[in-house]
């Protein structure tokens, strides 16, 4: 219990404990049988910058080379399970709850996959880790189903009837010798840096640069991949994507109709990375797979980086298949129905009322045709990633519920998923939710930050200090940004040089290049979230959306105040021009609180926050234990930390 709470930095909840006591004397007892009590079991280990652990992890050396061997290990309770007729990776576990959950097998196969792509010491060998699903409660019989999922070293399945073949796994694995130095290596491994989105959208195109998918990730896009197989006319698709080709045979579209497919997660979850791996996926086996956007820095981001993979002489036309493959959401009225495979909506909050705008041709407006309706209208296979908190203009009515209904009504069948892990903030769900609860986003109150070990979060006494901060990151190799509420003027270059526009007393910095500018020494919009350059720059929400970077400074403006308890909305504050006109005061609220859900949440490894106004300020200060603080009081150069700040060794003296 102590050593959990020393990792975890939470307390072992009943249901953590009886399942322990329940499973793990099960692995324990068979140690002992093999007479391999000094291998080492860790309890709970983290998946690197993900909130998803594996249940164990046994910890020895090989029998026949003495090197560092590893078994990890998915424990399940469950008596009876079955597969989901309509997806082989989806199961019925028996929890009672109506949720499929990923098969065992699959899941330790993608955790051992996301565990080599993550931790180099696993792959100094190719065999260094196995991993197996044990139904230790479970008979042969009443999981049946499950066995008919392909095994690999990565996942092996066994039952209480296949006990006598776990054993042998283990003397196979295991030496009957100490596991403590390979259980030290694997705490003290060094972690790639986490793939981030710009990162998945470069490495697609290589061998090896599909991503790593987890639980409810997977389960989404092996449900919608599946789908694609068994509707596909065989004359344009005839390659199974998983499996061989009379597997996926089909007589034509979807008996049922056309079925709408809605992904709904935090900040995160994976949304962005499952929309390019199904675009990546499709892709690879011929399948026209478009991917939309509102947002002009996530789509301008992707177009280039297609463009820099053009061969001499190829650019023209690699820039045309990069405007084809990405696209803005206004740019499906005029698409015939069902032109298009399959539609990739990401980002899907951002969607519009309407795609009417001042460039569109007259015989294409139409203020009262939904956007959503033409791009369900322009699809085989239409895809919608969202999440609810994430619009942030006062014409963007992107939710779960709207574009569902609006579904339902253009008669298609709408299956939703919520995904529910996340892959930010270092995996820290707690931060998440602390951050909703902050904004009044949530159904309680904000309350005072506990620190979960996963994501650093402190308060910078001025911008100075949180601009200082953030660039000695930058120069140690980390990304860096700092981002503001839109509560300043943002002016047109002068001379081709930008305006410092954020003016806080003393200090003052230039936002990011507008969309239609150019500046010398200073990235485009698209790519202020990704070029080293933009750290000279304060990022607004409409750049950061969509992107991540490690450290993450956020301004809060006078637009968002903290009074009797909680945040109130200053619309008076706001410079953003969509608040201009008859806008309801209560649909800006949302969308400033929205917006600072959006700048809270772009961190991957830590945030620091300052606020303007003093009262909010000292409001953080008061929810927030963690503040910037200067260090190293030996004569050294003084260093800006995340750790808080130290009196001088001098100070201490003089006033004991």
């Amino acid at each position: 219990m102590s050593k959990h709470f020393e990792t975890k930095r939470r307390a072992a909840s009943s249901g953590d404990v009886a399942s322990w006591n329940n499973s793990i004397p099960v692995v324990v007892r068979a140690l002992l049988d093999c007479g391999l009590d000094e291998v080492e079991v860790q309890v709970e280990v983290d998946l690197p910058h993900t909130n998803s652990a594996v249940d164990l992890v046994l910890c020895g050396q090989r029998p026949d080379t003495g090197t560092d061997s590893y078994l990890a290990v998915e424990l399940k309770q469950v008596r009876h399970a079955t597969v989901d007729p309509r997806c082989p990776v989806a199961v019925d576990l028996g929890f009672g709850d109506g949720k499929n959950k990923l098969h065992p097998v699959r899941q330790v196969q993608r955790y051992c996959e996301y565990m080599v792509r993550y931790l180099p010491h696993l792959r100094e060998s190719a065999d260094r880790l196995t991993g197996v699903a044990l139904l230790h409660n479970a008979r042969d019989a009443a999981v049946e189903a499950l066995f008919d999922l392909p095994e690999s070293d990565h996942g092996f399945l066994y039952t209480l009837d296949d006990m006598d073949r776990f054993r042998r796994v283990l003397t196979g694995r295991f030496a009957a010798a100490s596991g403590k130095r390979a259980a030290s290596a694997l705490e003290e491994a060094r972690r790639d840096p986490l793939l981030k989105v710009t990162d998945v959208a470069r490495q697609r195109s290589v061998t090896g640069g599909g991503l790593t998918l987890l639980d409810e990730q997977y389960v989404a896009f092996d449900r919608i991949t599946r789908h694609l197989e068994k509707t596909a006319p065989l004359t344009s698709y005839n390659v199974g994507l998983f499996y061989d080709a009379g597997a996926a045979h089909s007589s034509g579209p979807d008996p049922d109709g056309k079925r709408v497919y809605i992904l709904r997660g935090g900040p995160g979850s994976g949304k962005s990375a499952i929309a390019l791996e199904l675009q990546r996926a499709l892709g690879a086996k011929g399948r026209e797979a478009v991917l939309a956007s509102g947002s002009h820095a996530y789509t301008e981001t992707l177009r280039e980086i297609m463009l820099s993979t053009a061969r001499r002489g190829r650019l023209s036309d690699k820039r045309s298949s990069a405007r084809n493959l990405y696209r803005y959401f206004n740019s499906f009225a005029d698409t015939p129905p069902d032109g298009i495979d399959v539609l990739i909506c990401d980002e899907a909050h951002r969607m519009r009322r309407s795609s009417t705008h001042r460039w569109m041709p007259t015989e294409l407006r139409d203020d009262n045709r939904p956007q959503a309706t033409e791009l369900i209208k322009a699809a085989k296979v239409p895809i919608f990633l969202l999440d609810d908190h994430q619009s942030i203009r006062p014409d963007e009515v992107g939710t779960a519920e709207y574009l569902k209904k609006v579904a339902e009504d253009s008669g298609c069948l709408v299956e939703v998923t919520d995904l529910e892990g996340t892959f930010r903030a270092g995996g820290s769900k707690r931060y998440q939710r602390w951050v909703q609860q902050l904004l009044g986003l949530g159904t309680s109150d904000p309350v005072a930050w506990r620190s979960d070990g996963r994501m650093t979060l402190t308060v910078a006494d001025s911008p100075e200090q949180m601009e200082r901060f953030i660039r000695e990151r930058d120069l140690e190799g980390a990304t860096a940004r700092i981002t503001a509420g839109f509560c300043w003027p943002w002016s047109n270059p002068d001379e081709k040089q930008l305006i410092d526009d954020v003016v806080i007393k003393g200090w003052h910095r230039p936002w990011n290049v507008k969309p239609e500018h150019r500046v010398p020494n200073a990235p485009t919009s698209a790519l202020w979230s990704t070029d080293r350059r933009g750290i000279g720059q304060i990022g607004c929400v409409y750049t950061a959306q969509t992107f991540e970077y490690d450290w993450n400074g956020v301004i809060l403006g006078p637009d968002l105040l903290f009074r009797n308890g909680k945040f109130r909305v200053e619309r008076t504050a706001s410079c953003d021009p969509a608040f201009r006109g008859p806008v309801d005061d209560t649909i800006v609220d949302r969308c400033v609180r929205n917006a600072y859900h959006v700048l809270l949440t772009r961190g991957v490894v830590g945030t620091v926050v300052y606020a303007v106004d003093p009262a909010t300020h000292n409001e953080l200060r008061r929810l927030i234990t963690g503040t910037i603080g200067m260090q190293h009081y030996d004569g050294a150069q003084p260093k800006l930390t995340a750790e808080g700040s130290q009196l001088p060794p001098a100070y201490n003296s003089r006033h004991r």
